[in-house]
């Protein structure tokens, strides 16, 4: 089950640094403003999109196996129908680094298939959830 209470979600929110897979270099849209919060509120972001160079100031990867650093959370900015493959990237990163501990699946996302191979893997997950609301209700 995904986590949906305020414990599990602070235990998510917990987690750094955050891969933003879809991160935008285009202020004013959402996959973009929110990890900008992120960033704002002491997280280190670490932006995954193929189509761009540099996003919030850091190297943007063109995948979550190029990035070199350790990464406890992967944030989800990409349409539903993408998750599948998305969490199939987090389980292989999973499985042969141990560092990614979780997976947030932004607002309007969800597969509930994808998420329970993510959990069956031993990572916290959500789904259609939004993490600056979130942190802002829960942390801020």
């Amino acid at each position: 089950m995904p986590v949906t209470d305020d414990d599990g979600l602070r235990e998510l929110l917990s987690m750094d640094p955050v891969a933003v897979v879809g991160c935008s270099s285009t202020p004013g849209k959402a996959a973009h403003d929110i990890p900008a919060y992120l960033q704002d509120h002491g997280y280190e972001v670490i932006p995954v999109n193929p189509y761009a160079d540099e996003i919030l100031g850091r190297e943007a990867y063109d995948s979550l196996a190029d990035v070199d650093e350790e990464i406890e959370l992967v944030d989800v900015f990409r349409p539903s129908e993408e998750v599948p493959g998305i969490v199939d990237d987090v389980l292989g990163r999973h499985e042969d680094r141990g560092d990614v501990k979780g997976l947030w699946l932004q607002l309007g996302i969800t597969d509930d298939e994808a998420l329970a191979r993510a959990e069956d893997a031993g990572l916290a997950a959500t789904e259609d959830r939004c993490m600056k609301v979130e942190h802002g209700r829960l942390i801020a």
